[in-house]
């Protein structure tokens, strides 16, 4: 496994070799239609050491985070976790890993709402 699939398990804190490919996930997906690679690949691709195809992929972009692939999933697998995770090497890759303290008050205004600092933290912190 490559440092780069072991940086989306990490980051996502999923277990892909939990999948056992019955395809809820994809159908309850609502962008389905819309992606490339499909929930229900996203674990073969980073058990297969394909991650970099999955960042490059639009279902990176077409996914809603809305999470219903994750609860339809009877093994607690969570898709949308990895998916999430090679988007976020993505950014990181862009734009680097770390983000200090004394950059923040720079990059927000008074009109940044908390929830989104809440989540770029615990996004972050992985």
């Amino acid at each position: 496994m490559s440092n780069r699939e072991e940086k989306v398990l990490q980051i996502s804190g999923v277990n892909p070799r939990k999948c056992m490919k019955c395809g809820k996930c994809s159908a309850s997906c609502p962008s389905y239609d819309e992606m490339d690679i499909k929930p229900h690949q996203f674990v073969s691709y980073v058990l297969n050491g394909r991650t970099k195809a999955l960042a490059e992929s639009k279902s990176v972009e077409k996914c809603l985070a809305c999470f219903a692939c994750v609860e339809r999933c009877p093994r607690n697998v969570e898709p949308a976790k990895i998916i999430d995770a090679a988007r976020q090497l993505n950014v990181r890759q862009r734009y680097g890993d770390t983000l200090s303290a004394n950059d923040i008050p720079s990059l927000i205004d008074e009109d940044t709402p908390q929830q989104l600092l809440v989540s770029a933290f615990r996004k972050y912190k992985r």
